[in-house]
């Protein structure tokens, strides 16, 4: 099966955003991708390059809302899995989430972000309330697929999380920016996570310069053994095709092996005490 990680830049303009999104989307599934995802905040600023100010949560939109509903069309339409992720309102509270919508065009759920930041460059934490969805895997018409937003994917706990509520292939929508970790320390924490949950591990990442980052690109897949298969361009829109096979899950080292020989039972136990 073919998978699409569509990396591109980002303007003021959120309805070009996403018309440009929604056109690399049909590229992708006439090149033969049955799903296809996008970085965090694909189709608007990155808001959180500067402390939020008075109205920031203003900027956000509720999930239905004009994003999720112009890709359940076209997931419909191309039958097509599609990833997302945007800044999302919901009442009083916003969140970093990722909707998935399935090849009919349903919306299956969405993950909300666990874990928020905050440091230079990335000052998550007035605009986002942690999320309240836990680690979801969600039985689409191509696997079982879960998402770990950015940050999440620093926590082992939750990679796991995963792995146990049976994700065969993990989405990762990121923003990181040129320079902003030792180079090759992204793909060795997703190679290392991948194998040692026994999944397939694709992480998109967003692209271009912005008023105060640089973001990379370089999305890339992992698959269950911890090799890299595929991998984009650093600086430049891309769309990263990659043959992903969810059938050598269920023989991965994780499964066969690991799995096996947990014991949760004693874990909590080694754990100090405050």
């Amino acid at each position: 099966m073919k998978i699409a990680l569509i990396q591109q830049h980002a303007t003021d303009d959120k309805q070009q955003n996403l018309e440009r999104g929604l056109a690399a989307a049909r590229k992708a599934a006439a090149d033969g991708a049955k799903l296809i995802c996008f970085a965090e905040l694909a189709f608007e600023p990155f808001y959180p390059q500067k402390v939020a100010g008075p109205g920031a949560r203003d900027l956000a939109e509720p999930i239905p809302g004009p994003i999720t509903e112009a890709f359940q069309n076209l997931s419909r339409e191309l039958g097509v899995v599609s990833v997302l992720n945007l800044y999302e309102r919901d009442g009083d509270k916003a969140y970093d989430t990722s909707p998935v919508i399935d090849a009919d065009g349903t919306l299956l759920g969405r993950t909300r972000m666990v874990h928020i930041t905050e440091y230079e460059g990335f000052h998550e934490q007035g605009y986002y309330d942690p999320g309240d969805t836990g680690a979801p895997v969600f039985d689409t018409a191509v696997g079982k697929v879960g998402i770990a937003i950015c940050y999440d994917r620093h926590f082992p706990e939750y990679m796991r999380a995963l792995a146990l509520n049976g994700a065969e292939l993990v989405i990762i929508p990121q923003a990181g920016s040129v320079g902003e970790w030792p180079a090759g320390l992204y793909e060795a924490e997703l190679q290392v996570a991948a194998f040692q949950n026994g999944y397939y591990a694709a992480l998109c990442n967003r692209v271009g310069k912005e008023p105060v980052l640089d973001f990379a690109g370089e999305s890339f897949v992992c698959a269950p053994d911890g090799r890299i298969v595929a991998q984009a361009p650093q600086g430049d829109d891309h769309v990263l095709l990659a043959e992903v096979d969810l059938g050598t899950v269920a023989q991965s080292h994780a499964r066969t092996l690991f799995r096996r020989h947990r014991r949760p039972e004693l874990y909590s136990d080694w754990v100090a005490k405050p």
